[in-house]
């Protein structure tokens, strides 16, 4: 795959300005030329000052984002933007932790500029319904299709939403995976921002006993074939197929792909060719560096070497890929002080 580096823009010129933390981007494109992107920032992962933010590109460069949806005392986190033409939806989570977090979600009919009061996306449901880090899409028979997944106190697992009538209502179906016992203790080589970033979790011993895999992140190859790969605890990118328009799945198994215990996120681009981004690194809670892309032209089944995008010590996490032709849009987490927007040709 060869890809030309054309742009690399911060979205913060100074975000201590701002606030001290910030992660889990998204990133869509609008009509217009202009790029939205969303996050969550605040004192601390989980603390309770957290918010959803959002910034927006235009006429080459980034404005300085808002605060757009927070609530005193309430973490708020990873949002999942959406868009048809000028409307834009907008999914996120709320909660004191991720085993606790809800979905809510609000809308815009003016490309990001307004937007509806903040509602529950499946209202009574206390489960963190929806997108939980990686973008919808529409599937061939028109249905939307969420990559979802459930963090409980011991297992980690996947799931998807499917909406035929455009998010009124959501029906779950889970992806099946056989759980392990616990995992290895935290080990000296562990990510160091995992300890000190994770407010709500401090027990390390105790995260690396949870086994499984969370956030999907989707493409379908022909009419009702749709797949997921899914970040892991077991060092390996997982992988899970439908043949039904995403109403039952296979068992998650492990690919040859390394995964870090990071989030990735893939797209699918003219004449099928995919892109995945993802930290190449093997190992539970492992390294976030680098971040790069890989390609594949047979449905996943092999994939090219690295394509780095960041490649010193630090963070560099959580991708949000989308395309436009030949080019690709992608936001990253920076270290948790800023976010990465690049724009890249693939040729």
């Amino acid at each position: 795959m060869n890809i030309s580096m054309d742009e690399r823009h911060f979205l913060l010129k100074n975000s201590v300005l701002y606030f001290k933390n910030c992660h889990a981007s998204t990133i869509v494109a609008l009509p217009t030329g202009d790029f939205l992107s969303a996050f969550f920032a605040g004192e601390r992962e989980g603390a309770g000052d957290t918010a959803i933010w959002l910034s927006r590109f235009r006429s080459g460069k980034w404005i300085p984002p808002e605060r757009l949806f927070a609530e005193d005392g309430l973490a708020h986190w990873n949002p999942v933007l959406y868009a048809e033409g000028d409307r834009v939806w907008i999914f996120y989570k709320v909660g004191p932790t991720v085993h606790e977090w809800t979905t809510r979600w609000a809308s815009s009919t003016d490309g990001g500029e307004t937007w509806t009061p903040p509602r529950p996306l499946v209202p009574g449901d206390s489960s963190p319904r929806g997108p939980v880090k990686n973008k919808m899409i529409v599937l061939s028979n028109g249905d939307w299709i969420a990559p979802g997944s459930v963090e409980t106190e011991q297992y980690w697992d996947a799931f998807v939403d499917s909406s035929s009538d455009r998010g009124n209502s959501w029906r779950r179906t889970d992806v099946p995976l056989e759980h392990r016992p616990s995992g290895a203790k935290a080990s000296g080589d562990t990510w160091q921002g995992l300890q000190a970033n994770a407010l709500w979790e401090t027990d390390l011993d105790r995260v690396f006993k949870w086994d499984g895999v969370i956030q999907p992140t989707l493409w379908e190859s022909a009419p009702g074939q749709v797949h997921m790969l899914l970040r892991s605890t077991r060092g390996r990118i997982y992988r899970s197929d439908s043949r039904d328009f995403g109403k039952s799945w296979s068992p998650a198994f492990a690919t040859t792909l390394p995964n870090n215990n990071s989030g990735i996120d893939i797209v699918q681009m003219t004449g099928h060719r995919l892109v995945l981004a993802l930290n190449p690194i093997e190992g539970n809670w492992g390294s976030r560096s680098p971040i790069s892309l890989v390609s594949s032209t047979d449905n996943g089944e092999t994939w090219s070497d690295p394509v780095h995008m960041e490649t010193e010590e630090g963070e560099f996490s959580y991708p949000a890929i989308i395309a436009r032709g030949n080019e690709l849009h992608v936001a990253y987490t920076w270290n948790r002080k800023n976010i990465v927007y690049r724009r890249m040709t693939v040729q």
